[in-house]
């Protein structure tokens, strides 16, 4: 029993550690799977997932800061001399996002209508709404452009307008006003003069349209039929692309919305979204790795040629007819107004724009977009898009608003939505999304090294108990073959330790002459002949 006790704990001890290495290996080949299952069943599109009440409400804190590029010097750019401005804000918002309209259909999409609110941050901002600024007039000089091929007669006409309404060139209002509407005379009679010249009714915003308003109806794709695909646009108001632009590329709806990406992406995948404030998609690419409170990210940011021209870069060409590289003409979507798109302090862009207005300093800390991406899930931690609206501005003869202005784009303002998760959110995501796999990695690991140590302890144990047996087993041998050896000796005569000592006496003996042998052994008394 004290034998078999010893044995049955090997036993255990071995099928144990076997049992435990086999199971971690299984885990190891296992558990990838397992994560990818949990994590493409969270992002999919549907009631009962994880990231369905973080997409239909978008509870991560949104903020839109606005920057006014206040022009310090306008009666010298009625004389044609260069403008000089000077930054001020930012004036920051609180922007909230709002799905309404959500509507499932069997082949695997959803629609839905995004509504955004603002509200007013005094505390993150630097001015209040009610600060004055100077901008150029876009009723004023963006119409002088628009209008400027009517007939002599006509275009007088509208410059009497302009007398009659009190109409400047350069627009001193409130932050608020220019940001959210005021109330214009000049606007009932534009639509009046033009009827749908003006999306405006009688008041006149910069963002008028975009405050407790929706971005249009989004169908994207919930992902239930291919991962690959979720939160991917299939059309937007029914359409597949847009007819804003000159070339099928440039008028592509690629992309998700701008919230949410599929996941597993890899650095090679550069990402997409489709803006309706711009009119077209715009492209993110991979910088570097990079961390977001303790969750690996990648990190893209704006490539130079975004705003390019179709000379600098040949697939823009669909966006021209272009001017400087570094500035998108819009007016196609923004009502034929004379309106570029760019990035803050024209980044990227010609110098010979940074050059013709005093005040601009681009530089990338500052001006630059960029997206910090959980790659795994496809979720943004940290957001960050800038963009630039400026207006193209030059004398038109016969409307003596325009002076003598030297054709230059001036900048009106630059604005920033800035968005990262919140604490609460980013808690429950953390411990799903990543705590859990790797608490599951490390477990699997432990139960590989505990099962590999039980099997190297019963090894050694059983070796060790082998040694034992051989030496007891070696010195009883021994022992009986020391009994044998004596017996033996007493019969057959010593021992050839004994025949080793007697040689050696033997050796110590003076060596004597041998005597001749005989025949006869008497004859060794006869003396030889």
């Amino acid at each position: 029993m004290g034998v078999g006790a010893p044995r049955r704990a090997l036993v255990v001890c071995g099928a144990l550690g076997g049992g435990l290495l086999l199971l971690g290996l299984v885990l190891v080949v296992v558990l990838p799977g397992l994560v990818e299952l949990m994590i493409t069943q969270n992002v999919q599109i549907r009631p009962n997932s994880f990231l369905f009440n973080l997409w239909k409400d978008l509870p991560i804190p949104f903020h839109f800061s606005v920057y006014f590029f206040h022009v310090l010097n306008p009666n010298a750019v009625l004389q044609g001399e260069k403008p000089v401005v000077e930054q001020r804000g930012p004036y920051v918002y609180r922007e909230f996002r709002e799905k309404r309209n959500i509507t499932f259909y069997e082949n695997g999409s959803v629609s839905f209508l995004e509504y955004r609110r603002f509200y007013f941050q005094p505390d993150l901002s630097n001015g209040t709404e009610e600060d004055y600024v100077c901008i150029p007039n876009l009723l004023v000089l963006g119409a002088a452009v628009m209008l400027e091929d009517l007939s002599a007669p006509l275009l007088i006409g509208v410059s009497a307008a302009f007398t009659f309404f009190k109409q400047k060139a350069f627009l001193n209002q409130t932050v608020g006003e220019i940001l959210w509407g005021y109330e214009e005379g000049l606007i009932k009679f534009l639509n009046a003069f033009k009827p749908g010249f003006l999306p405006f009714t009688d008041k006149f915003g910069i963002f008028l349209n975009l405050n407790n308003t929706h971005m249009g109806r989004f169908t994207v794709n919930t992902g239930v039929r291919d991962i690959s695909k979720v939160q991917m646009v299939e059309n937007w108001n029914g359409l597949k692309k847009v007819s804003y632009w000159n070339s099928d590329q440039c008028n592509m709806i690629n992309g998700t919305s701008g919230e949410i990406w599929p996941p597993f992406r890899t650095p090679s995948e550069p990402l997409e979204f489709y803006s309706t404030d711009v009119c077209r998609s715009l492209q993110l690419e991979y910088k570097e790795m990079g961390d977001f409170q303790g969750i690996p990210v990648y990190h893209y940011v704006a490539p130079k040629t975004l705003f390019a021209n179709g000379t600098e870069y040949p697939p823009n060409e669909g966006f021209c007819p272009c001017r400087q590289s570094g500035i998108q003409n819009i007016s196609s979507c923004q009502m034929n107004a004379p309106i570029f798109l760019s990035q803050p302090h024209f980044l990227n862009g010609d110098p010979e724009l940074v050059e013709a207005v005093e005040g601009l300093h681009p530089n990338e800390r500052d001006h630059d977009m960029f997206m910090d991406m959980h790659a795994l899930t496809g979720v943004p931690m940290n957001v960050s898009v800038k963009l630039q609206l400026s207006l193209y501005i030059k004398r038109v003869p016969f409307i003596s608003q325009t002076g003598r202005i030297s054709p230059v784009v001036l900048p009106m303002l630059w604005f920033e939505e800035r968005g990262m998760i919140g604490e609460n959110i980013f808690n429950k995501y953390y411990d799903m999304v990543v705590l859990l796999p790797a608490v599951m990695g490390y477990i699997m690991y432990c139960i590989v090294g505990l099962g590999g140590c039980l099997l190297i302890l019963t090894a050694f144990l059983l070796i060790r108990s082998k040694g034992m047996c051989c030496l007891f087993w070696n010195s009883n041998k021994g022992s009986n073959l020391q009994e044998v050896s004596e017996a033996s000796a007493k019969k057959t005569g010593p021992s050839t330790k004994e025949k080793a000592v007697k040689l050696k006496t033997l050796r110590r003996r003076p060596c004597r002459p041998k005597a001749h042998r005989t025949a006869d052994p008497r004859t060794h008394l006869l003396p030889h002949s």
